[in-house]
């Protein structure tokens, strides 16, 4: 549904450059909530207003439903070619910051982008009423922004992106203003409109609990590159995964050196499994919990624990083939317990 080809960014001023994005591939499958992490400056919000155009790509390609975005621009004209502007009549957008128009109220808000296309005013307003009722906000058609919460108003700018009837939703940090009883509110109609309506949605972020919460899919930004990316089930699953790690980070050091430290995550059947009672009956060792880390990941449940052996690793050859053998993945920490990992072999 999305996909970015070798995208490049480049800012230029005076007398420097920066790349905001380098070479960046990415692929977004139709119906997913997809999200994109990384630190303040890892291109993220560039990325998302080069998917729509709203900032034009020093190179690459960006396609969205099958059609080239990039091939649409013309010339070096502020206006945006009117192939283009059809385009993205199927993508919506939130903001972090909601851009709301103080002077209208919420119904009117919802309304703007349907002036913008044409619509009668009969049809704008029974469009608007009834995407305030699929947000919950049926009841503060006629209140102004000022009079609502930051909830209330992420929810009509939701409402607002949706007034078009696009195919694709982008949200650019879009609860990052939000508490965070309010955040999982909206993260939760984020979801509830994915699945009703069949939308497609590219989030940025720099919460690990959004992801966690919402999405299939996954991408690590740093320094404008995608470092890794993948179905958070997968990514769950590959040992040495950074996502992984800071999605479910556990701590603990070893209690006494000559030990074998393994971090352990569980997915699938093996979340609900005894497994680490029955590794110290089946070899008659003591199974040392350093620290734990439960959840649930797209109505799944995923946990992540770190265990100390006693003896090395090539003393516990057997207990670690054993774990591997119940369906988890198994990582050995490098030195210190650190989240520098490698597979155990």
């Amino acid at each position: 549904m999305i996909t970015t080809t070798d995208l490049t960014k480049v800012y230029r001023s005076r007398d420097r450059e920066v790349t905001a994005l380098d070479g960046v591939n990415l692929h977004v499958e139709q119906g997913e909530v997809y999200g994109v992490i990384g630190r303040s400056g890892a291109g993220k919000s560039s990325l998302i207003r080069c998917v729509n155009l709203l900032e034009r790509p020093t190179s690459g390609t960006v396609s969205v439903a099958g059609q080239d975005l990039t091939a649409l621009v013309t010339g070096t004209g502020a206006r945006p070619p009117a192939a283009l502007r059809r385009a993205r009549a199927g993508i919506g957008m939130i903001f972090q910051h909601f851009n709301l128009l103080s002077s209208r109220d919420v119904q009117k808000n919802v309304e703007l982008p349907l002036e913008i296309l044409g619509h009668s005013g009969r049809e704008r307003e029974r469009k608007a009423l009834e995407l305030l009722d699929l947000v919950g906000l049926a009841d503060k058609a006629r209140a102004h922004p000022a009079q609502l919460s930051g909830g209330q108003k992420q929810r009509v700018g939701i409402a607002r992106a949706l007034a078009g009837d696009p195919k694709v939703l982008l949200s650019d940090e879009a609860t990052s203003a939000l508490d965070p009883e309010t955040t999982r509110s909206v993260l939760q109609l984020l979801r509830d409109l994915n699945r009703q309506l069949g939308l497609t949605v590219l989030l940025i972020t720099h919460e690990m609990d959004v992801v966690k919460t919402v999405c299939d899919s996954a991408a690590l930004m740093r320094e404008g590159r995608v470092v890794e990316s993948g179905t958070v089930q997968r990514l769950l699953a590959t040992p040495g995964s950074e996502l992984a790690a800071e999605l479910f980070p556990v701590g603990g050091t070893p209690t006494e050196a000559g030990t074998t430290v393994v971090d352990i995550t569980f997915h699938g059947e093996a979340a609900g499994r005894p497994v680490v009672s029955h590794l110290a009956r089946a070899y008659d060792i003591d199974v040392s919990i350093l620290g734990a880390a439960m959840d649930t990941v797209g109505d799944r449940q995923i946990g992540r624990m770190r265990i100390e052996l006693p003896g090395g690793r090539e003393e516990n050859a057997l207990p670690l083939a054993h774990l591997r053998e119940q369906g988890l993945t198994v990582e050995l920490p490098g030195r210190g317990g650190d989240l520098t990992k490698e597979a155990a072999k």
